[in-house]
């Protein structure tokens, strides 16, 4: 099992020297951030996060997850202030230095000789978009959450493109009843994660979370951070399927995910228009991938794509007679578990880690 270390977030320098102090005499390393966003990647996985007083309302604003282990550092002994703030991460621990430096190094001791340490499971997240319109983004996010149901995974299909038309509409659950975006706006602090899920439209193990062809407009930061958390406390797949065009909720799930996917046909103008989509990108992420679809009318070379776009490959997507016909008939993609598509996408949650009971 992989060891991860813990995790300070603090740009306090005072702070930072004393818990390197305490980590030192336990004879443990710790990944250190002076920010909610460079320490996003980690944040889900490390044993412990301990967070510093003066970072800790950037990480309530960040909408980092919601998870066990994590410990609120300060040299601070007023108790309103505080209490807030831990509460505003969800931090478990307040340890108040120098009084409570016995209580932090005997915690780290645990962490440093102890068995390989796991926080409660959380499932991963995958981001998609496309690298220009109907590069068929949204086909590979609906076929994802399909295959890992498909499987024997939990998966919840979260539609961030108010524009696309709705994922309920690819999977052809259109008249499946359950919760769309707009009730989720209005109710997202009211409901716990385990209800959230359950009230969305369903079918077996798989969720989906769609817009609302009926209500228009844009998704909020809080009600995307609240789906998200929702899905990865519940589920073992979240597929976010994105708008090219980037907004808030948009970039708060690229930030989340373990691993975004640019979706790029094999034509010219489809890898120019990717790399200025890649450009907006990169900023949110260091898990950019490419997913080169097929065909190549111009014969392009998926490592000829990849070497242009700077960028490694996730897979290549083969063209696969019939699909179209299929989802206009309300079938969902991938949904039988053959062809291109559903070999791909075992392929791809295989690489996040999880298993898929099949070969890739």
């Amino acid at each position: 099992m992989t060891r991860h270390r813990p995790l300070l977030v603090t740009a306090d320098v005072d702070l930072l020297d004393d818990v390197l102090a305490l980590a030192a005499g336990v004879a443990l390393d710790v990944d250190v951030e002076h920010g909610p966003e460079p320490a996003r990647a980690r944040y889900p996985h490390a044993p412990i996060v301990l967070i510093g007083d003066a970072a800790a309302q950037a990480c309530a604003r960040a909408h980092l997850p919601r998870r066990r282990g994590v410990v609120l550092l300060t040299r601070d002994h007023g108790t309103d202030r505080l209490a807030a703030l831990a509460d505003a991460v969800g931090a478990e621990q307040i340890v108040r230095f120098p009084d409570g430096a016995a209580w932090l190094t005997e915690r780290l001791a645990t962490v440093a000789h102890g068995p390989a340490v796991t926080v409660s499971a959380r499932g991963r997240i995958l981001a998609v978009l496309g690298g220009r319109g109907g590069a068929g983004a949204s086909v590979l996010a609906a076929a994802l959450a399909i295959t890992a149901g498909n499987v024997g995974l939990r998966s919840l299909l979260v539609d961030a493109d108010p524009l696309g038309g709705g994922a309920d509409l690819i999977l052809g659950w259109e008249n499946v009843a359950g919760l769309r975006w707009p009730a989720l706006a209005a109710t997202s602090g009211a409901v716990d994660p385990p209800a959230l899920v359950s009230a969305l439209p369903s079918r077996g193990d798989v969720a989906v979370l769609s817009c609302d062809r009926g209500q228009p407009g844009g998704l909020s930061q809080d009600a995307m951070a609240a789906a998200l958390d929702a899905g990865s406390r519940g589920r073992d797949l979240v597929v976010t399927d994105l708008p090219r065009s980037l907004d808030d909720a948009a970039v708060l799930a690229l930030r989340a995910a373990d691993r975004v996917l640019l979706v790029v046909p094999a034509e010219l103008r489809a890898c120019v228009a990717a790399a200025r989509v890649a450009a907006t990108v990169t900023p949110h992420t260091d898990e950019l991938r490419l997913v080169v679809r097929g065909p190549a009318p111009g014969r392009l070379r998926t490592r000829d794509i990849a070497r242009s776009l700077g960028m490694p490959v996730a897979g290549t997507l083969r063209a696969e007679p019939g699909l179209t016909r299929r989802l206009e008939k309300g079938s969902p993609p991938a949904g039988d578990g053959r062809g291109p598509l559903a070999h791909l996408c075992r392929r791809i949650i295989g690489d996040l880690g999880l298993a898929t009971g099949a070969a890739a």
